[in-house]
């Protein structure tokens, strides 16, 4: 085999070797990152749904305190 044809074959191999690990390493963190997107979301809705009760106990709350200073 002619050196230029074999060292234009390790070339080629290295490149792909290099390109796939690169796509790999890319998939990877990008999928971290998403799991933890996916975690500050899930906390975020955890917080909304509290304050959506703290507001309607607050609400009733204040209809009590009506109530009470009405009577």
């Amino acid at each position: 085999m002619d050196s230029n044809v074999l060292t234009a074959v390790l070339a080629c191999a290295g490149t792909l070797a290099g390109s796939l690990g690169g796509i790999l390493a890319s998939a990877k963190l990008t999928n971290f990152r998403l799991r933890q997107l996916e975690e500050r979301v899930k906390v975020h809705n955890t917080l909304v749904e509290r304050m959506v009760q703290v507001e309607q106990r607050s609400k009733s709350n204040t209809r009590r305190l009506d109530k009470v200073e009405e009577g």
